[in-house]
């Protein structure tokens, strides 16, 4: 297997290497949030458990910590792969990331859940397509 050099990127791909945009990477930042539920380590992790579902993913397990003196992180891990979520009850502030590699995970609308759910008055949505090569994709559908 070749490892890039720093700073390369790939011009050209044979068809055995070609990209898919099948992946997506979605990290939503949560402004203006509600204090008391960024701080409330059992209703995050029951609303990253609902914004899962509602997304058509299967919930793997849910790990979460409360810090002192406030903040949460929690983690879903997905079949699909992942939803956290890291607070900032201080700030109003919420970082969340969405990553799947499932075809039928609905990551958009786990986003509009948590916007809501954490009523949040502002946010910034970046959508980043992942590209594995198309025979790690190919083990992966087989397996699934």
């Amino acid at each position: 297997m070749k490892v890039p050099k720093k700073n390369q990127t790939f011009k050209a791909l044979n068809d055995e290497n070609r990209l898919l945009y099948k992946s997506k990477h979605f990290l939503l930042e949560l402004y203006s949030c509600d204090y008391e539920k960024l701080n409330d380590e059992s209703f995050l992790r029951c609303t990253l458990n609902n914004a899962a579902k509602i997304a058509n993913a299967t919930v793997l397990n849910l790990i979460s910590n409360k810090f002192e003196p406030q903040g949460v992180t929690a983690i879903a891990l997905l079949a699909e792969s992942h939803i956290s979520i890291h607070t900032w009850p201080e700030a109003k502030y919420s970082a969340v990331d969405i990553f799947t590699c499932g075809q039928n995970m609905k990551p958009d609308i786990s986003c509009k859940y948590l916007i809501q759910a954490l009523m949040a008055e502002e946010h910034l949505l970046r959508v980043i397509n992942r590209n594995p090569p198309f025979k790690v994709h190919n083990k992966v559908t087989k397996i699934n």
